[in-house]
């Protein structure tokens, strides 16, 4: 297990160990208990039917292999490398150059991409930005993403729940009363908080491992840095208003670039490490991979 993966457990850890918390003052350890049970039937709702909502939500078309040989060619190239089944290919109707991948276990991944990111990159680029999308479903991150995702939105629904419980509870009730409400108000205002900064964290954590695992499957990491650096440069061109109507913030962390962009504060919960740091990783990581096809060039010349 390598570092990326200890520490995505680790911050599902702690993700849960606030979901907890929070039930746990909310009613004790019966508390505990039901907020357990209520995570679990939402991850496992989020997990089973979170791949037909987002292609419901944007309108995927699957495609045939007659309709896009070169596509299904290469998805099953890669997904051999992977040791994957292939999955299915689809097409979103948007004006933004992008991909994605959903599917709750690798027997029923789908590969998404855009007309746009078509449009946009070489052959060598869209099979490295393949490559990357059929890594995060070899990774299982879209169950990974969907567990985080549900445990935060638990976290932030039950602290709107605790703000009715803090306006009808009196400090009154029993001695060190206003100490417990001190201690809940924090909570409510510091746990959502929390949540969404250990969520982002996962995505991160997640996007890396999907850079490396797609540059050595596809052998090409240079060509999805290269396509990084393209879609980057054109998100920042694309207007704000098509953005927001073509992508809906929640299912943000499922594109290979962050279609939305916004300030310094907005970066801290981005959902994607920054562009200049995985295009650094991934020459890295080309370099690694070249040195060591000269190494065995050299032993088998010898």
């Amino acid at each position: 297990m390598n570092w990326n993966s200890i520490k995505t457990t680790l911050l599902l850890g702690l993700l849960t160990g606030i979901l907890l918390l929070f039930g746990k003052v909310l009613g004790g350890n019966a508390g505990m208990v039901v907020a357990l049970i209520f995570a679990a039937i939402m991850n496992f709702g989020s997990w089973y039917f979170s791949d037909k909502i987002v292609l419901s939500m944007y309108g995927v078309k699957l495609l045939d292999e007659e309709e896009a040989p070169w596509l299904h060619q290469t998805v099953e190239k890669l997904a051999r490398n992977a040791g994957i089944p292939k999955p299915k290919v689809g097409i979103a109707p948007m004006d933004v150059p992008n991909a994605f991948a959903t599917g709750r276990n690798p027997e029923h991944g789908v590969v998404v991409v855009t007309p746009k990111i078509v449009e946009l990159l070489n052959e060598d680029e869209l099979e490295g930005v393949l490559a990357h999308e059929i890594s995060h479903i070899k990774n299982r991150d879209t169950l990974i993403q969907a567990v985080a995702a549900t445990i935060a939105g638990a976290i932030t629904m039950l602290a709107n729940m605790a703000q009715w419980f803090l306006f009808f509870r009196s400090s009154d009730d029993e001695e060190g009363g206003w100490a417990e409400v001190i201690g809940l108000i924090l909570l409510v205002i510091l746990a959502p908080i929390a949540a969404a900064i250990i969520q982002m964290a996962i995505s991160r954590a997640r996007e890396y491992k999907a850079d490396e695992t797609g540059g050595i499957i596809s052998g090409k990491p240079e060509a999805l840095a290269s396509a990084l650096r393209k879609l980057e440069e054109y998100a920042h061109r694309i207007p704000e208003e098509l953005v927001k109507r073509e992508v809906n913030p929640a299912t943000s962390h499922l594109f290979i670039v962050n279609p939305l962009k916004g300030d310094a504060i907005a970066a801290l919960f981005s959902t994607h490490p920054p562009t200049e740091k995985r295009i650094a990783r991934l020459l890295e990581l080309a370099k690694k991979l070249f040195g060591r096809i000269r190494e065995i060039y050299w032993r088998f010349a010898e």
